[in-house]
């Protein structure tokens, strides 16, 4: 990390800011992960315990791993049918863009970190009613959009820039899965690896620490310490060797190619729900009721399915079928259940997913191998961290956030060969479609990728020395006529004595603000904009384009001290841009293109 970066993270104003900001970020997200941790077990009491007389094994750190008669096992398929369109009318009736997973990456990426202030109330109601129905998905996606939703609503309240919305949305998300799996390193660095297939929102590392860290505190102050699945079984050592690892890289490789199947499944099933006839609103029921079939004959793939994973983990063994059967029955459940349109994460079924098929690779090497584990629990928990770490992209986010969650820290390991042999093997077979490849992919950092042309050319080189130019008793009608007739987006207002001293400036928006009835009687001073903002000629088009773009303004004047001496815009900015990159050549434009 650059020394500029350094100094700019420990410099006691960033540290006053993101203090604030991302620790009232943090608390948002720990008492909301609290709401919607309690809106699930009360829904899922409502739905499948007196609908269907079902109470599903919870893992320790929230409950217990106790398996219980299902007393009216054929209501199921009814349960699920409910949830799905109770869910459905929600969505589509409130905030259409709950739909899914993924929501926040895409406000991050495509929407400047704006996030309507609705949505993570309608997508925690939502997503507790799928997930306490019985439906295939995971908390942490509405617990993300809680976070992220209120950091966006803050940094619009607080009216910061869009670079410091977008690392808000970032803190946030972090904050909340780091709050709701009692993981706060590993949420942290989900809200910086998240949004892309390769690489790091650097930018939002500190902030989501400290909003995650917070998060984690309330959460786990109202909850308990305990990690999700306890703490890893102290008789289990690792006694690591050769033959050992070469037992967790064939782990790796199998999650590589079922998470492969995780994603190819789950976006067809999306398609084909989406080309289904019919309302939308309709289909998560029509998901649901296929889940609850499923769920008939095999009720452990309904909701989160933690409690399972506790089983095998404590020597409580499912037999080897059902465990292979419920790998690729889990699939199907989520891609439906979510697929269809229903809200929730695919966070908590890629770890059942995962930690299943490291069950059943236990299950078919024991008592035929040497120096395999006495128990599945390292294989549990490898599995885990493998499958979801390389079909999320975020391989150290998830490596950390299962170590958090199990207290296996001695896993380290034997983790990165099986999550490195499985990242690579997905290659860019992601989960979260939102991602983009890099951040020179990403609209936030799109112009980062400029700079470096635009930082030698200094604002003087390239601004327009004669500009249009109004006096304040300007009719305004006649100033609406020089706009519009040179094409221009604004002009500037100078004193009628001295046309080198800047009054103000004065747009198409400015005027189109004033009622046509009074348009006639009005002058250019009493419609501009005033004071103006302005960049000296010394400046680069870099800083320019940043001043442009955060004040979501057309024109720039030029300013020497006091003096007016001549005009910036977005159009010669872009035309300068392409010339400079033309002279370096079409290899220079490809690279920077990202092509």
């Amino acid at each position: 990390m650059a020394k500029g970066t350094i100094h700019k993270y420990l410099h006691l104003s960033y540290m006053q800011k993101w203090l604030l900001i991302a620790g009232s970020i943090g608390v948002v997200a720990g008492l909301g992960a609290i709401v919607f941790f309690e809106a699930i077990k009360w829904s899922t009491y409502l739905f499948l315990g007196l609908g269907a007389g079902y109470y599903p094994p919870a893992p320790l750190g929230e409950g217990q791993a106790v398996v219980r008669e299902i007393a009216r096992r054929w209501m199921i398929p009814v349960i699920t049918t409910m949830g799905g369109l109770l869910s459905g009318l929600i969505v589509y009736n409130l905030a259409p863009e709950a739909e899914g997973h993924g929501t926040a990456i895409d406000a991050f990426h495509n929407k400047a970190g704006v996030i309507r202030a609705r949505l993570p109330m309608v997508k925690m109601l939502a997503s507790a009613l799928v997930i306490g129905s019985g439906g295939s998905a995971g908390p942490e996606g509405p617990a993300s959009e809680i976070g992220a939703g209120f950091g966006s609503l803050l940094a619009q309240k607080l009216r910061l820039n869009v670079v410091d919305r977008r690392i808000a949305v970032a803190a946030g998300l972090g904050a909340g899965i780091g709050a709701i799996f009692k993981a706060p390193l590993g949420g942290a660095l989900l809200g910086t690896e998240i949004f892309y297939l390769q690489g790091f929102e650097i930018d939002a590392l500190v902030p989501s620490f400290i909003a995650s860290l917070v998060g984690y505190t309330i959460f786990a102050g109202y909850f308990g310490y305990v990690p999700v699945f306890g703490q890893m079984s102290q008789n289990i050592a690792l006694n690591l060797d050769a033959v050992t690892l070469v037992y967790y890289a064939l782990l790796g490789i199998l999650c590589g190619l079922v998470g492969i199947l995780y994603s190819k499944t789950f976006y067809a099933t999306r398609h084909l729900f989406k080309r289904l006839n019919g309302p939308a609103w309709l289909k998560p029921a029509l998901g649901g009721l296929m889940v609850g079939i499923i769920g008939l004959f095999l009720p452990q793939v309904l909701g989160v399915g933690y409690g399972w994973l506790q089983m095998n983990m404590l020597n409580n063994p499912i037999p080897l079928a059902l465990v292979l059967v419920l790998v690729f029955a889990k699939i199907l459940a989520t891609s439906l259940s979510i697929g269809s349109g229903g809200s929730g994460g695919v966070f908590a079924p890629g770890l059942f997913i995962g930690g299943m098929l490291g069950a059943a690779c236990w299950h078919a090497l024991h008592g035929i191998v040497p120096y395999l584990p006495a128990y599945p629990e390292p294989f549990i928990l490898i599995g885990m961290m493998a499958l979801f770490g390389a079909v999320a992209r975020a391989p150290l986010a998830v490596m950390f956030m299962v170590v958090e969650m199990t207290g296996g820290y001695g896993l380290l390991v034997p983790a990165m060969i099986a999550v490195g042999l499985a990242y690579v093997l997905v290659g860019n077979n992601t989960i979260y479609e939102s991602q983009v490849p890099t951040p020179a992919d990403s609209p936030a950092h799109r112009l980062d990728y400029y700079f470096p042309v635009l930082r030698e050319t200094r604002v003087r080189d390239v601004m327009n020395t004669a500009p249009p130019m109004v006096t304040p008793q300007t009719p305004l009608l006649e100033t609406r006529e020089m706009i519009f007739n040179r094409k221009v987006k604004g002009v500037l207002v100078v004193s009628p004595e001295n046309d080198k001293l800047l009054m103000g400036v004065i747009t198409r928006e400015d005027i189109i603000r004033v009622p046509e009835d009074q348009r006639a009687r009005m002058t250019a001073g009493a419609a501009m904009s005033a004071p103006p903002i302005v960049i000296a000629p010394d400046e680069t088009l870099d800083a320019a384009l940043t001043l442009l773009s955060d004040h979501d303004i057309g024109l720039l004047p030029v300013t020497n001290g006091r003096e007016l001496v001549g005009v910036v815009t977005r159009r010669i900015i872009v035309r300068s841009f392409m010339l400079a990159v033309r002279r370096l050549g079409e290899g220079a434009v490809s690279r920077l293109a990202g092509g």
